[in-house]
């Protein structure tokens, strides 16, 4: 099979024009060679060579090659962990955006007279994608705020006096008045791109092959432990890793919705839940936003849908049941050189810290061979 041209705008999106959709191929490639060659060995150490990774614009994807598709909760874990109890991490989930850290997040519309649910908007977007279309046709960003979001929303509202994009702005900073792209700050495409080039290394330490989802990420430090997405894309990539497979992310790049399970839901009319789920933008296998919204005409609203028998007070409910996936190729099985790493992760430059042992956060009963001493337990970003 040949290389492709160019790197497609996520979910295959028609907003950029020819210039724009140059810049986003630049974009996309320059973080895939920056991830290749991963972070410079004075600042950290058993990171790289990533080799098994590559670029579909510049090598061959082979003609045993196959899709796998990652696919995880968007409720934040991080969130469910801490929490007490259903109702308290709903309405913590649904407080903020810079909680909502699975690669989704969303805004709730509410009846001003009964204060029930009429709408949830859902997005999936990276911030890069909107960064580029701003400066690429800034009045396509105006224009798709005023359709998305509200007819209300004004250019000064979105551009700066210079004329700079503000990604949170006042239509998408909160929970409450809109979500246009993703804003948490872990939510980008360059993490994306940057955490599978780094899940491809296969490591050894102390002769045993590591496998789990948290001594993977524990040790290779791509991305937060506590999270649904970071430990299960790290660790599905490094299952194709250790078939000595090479390895890219599929075009397009980007985060995309998978499903909702509407199992155990009902409307008060007998319809069917998820008929009131549809997605705004991007093509049909790569969805980037969605709204669950009850048409008027049907005389009821979200709010009186229930959900195993508990009435939609939060858009937290919904996003139990939302799935966010990513996919990547892989191809070559069994013909990659790239010898494994053994030794976790090192910051050389990061101050002393106390041991951190991977086998306190893997699954109960493991046993794990490695420690990582003096690293912090994230990647920097």
């Amino acid at each position: 099979m040949s290389t492709i041209s160019s790197y497609d705008p996520p979910g295959n999106l028609t907003d950029l024009d020819d210039t724009g959709r140059k810049a986003w191929n630049d974009f996309v490639t320059s973080n895939i060679d920056q991830a290749v060659k991963g972070p410079d060995a004075s600042q950290t150490l058993h990171d790289s060579p990533r080799s098994q990774y590559y670029d579909l614009t510049t090598t061959d994807t082979a003609a045993d090659s196959t899709v796998a598709t990652v696919s995880w909760t968007a409720f934040p874990r991080r969130i469910k962990v801490t929490s007490t109890g259903d109702s308290q991490r709903w309405q913590r989930a649904d407080a903020s955006r810079d909680v909502q850290d699975e690669y989704c997040e969303w805004s709730v519309a509410r009846d001003p007279a009964s204060g029930k649910i009429t709408q949830v908007m859902f997005t999936c977007e990276g911030p890069e994608y909107w960064g580029l279309l701003a400066r690429s046709s800034p009045d396509t960003v105006l224009q798709l705020y005023r359709t998305l979001i509200s007819p209300n929303v004004q250019q000064s509202d979105l551009f700066g006096p210079d004329g700079s994009y503000r990604p949170r702005n006042r239509w998408n900073d909160s929970t409450a008045h809109g979500a246009m792209h993703l804003i948490q700050a872990a939510n980008t495409l360059s993490a994306e791109i940057e955490l599978a080039a780094a899940a491809t290394i296969v490591r050894v330490v102390n002769g045993v092959e590591l496998t789990t989802e948290q001594e993977l990420i524990q040790c290779s430090k791509y991305g937060e432990p506590e999270r649904n997405s970071d430990p299960h894309i790290g660790a599905a990539v490094n299952a194709l890793a250790r078939q000595k497979a090479d390895i890219a992310l599929a075009n397009p790049v980007g985060l995309y919705f998978d499903d909702l399970a509407t199992d155990g839901w009902a409307a008060p009319d007998g319809s069917d839940p998820k008929s009131y789920w549809t997605y705004q933008r991007g093509d049909a296998t790569h969805p980037v936003r969605a709204l669950y919204q009850v048409p008027a005409n049907k005389g009821f609203t979200v709010g009186d849908i229930t959900i195993n028998g508990t009435p939609i007070r939060f858009g937290a409910q919904i996003a139990d049941f939302i799935t966010i996936k990513l996919s990547a190729v892989a191809c070559r099985f069994g013909q990659s050189t790239t010898q494994p790493q053994t030794a976790c992760v090192e910051f050389p430059l990061a101050p002393a810290g106390p041991t951190l042992t991977a086998s306190a956060r893997s699954e109960p009963g493991h046993r794990s061979p490695l420690s990582v001493p003096g690293a912090p337990a994230t990647r920097r970003r």
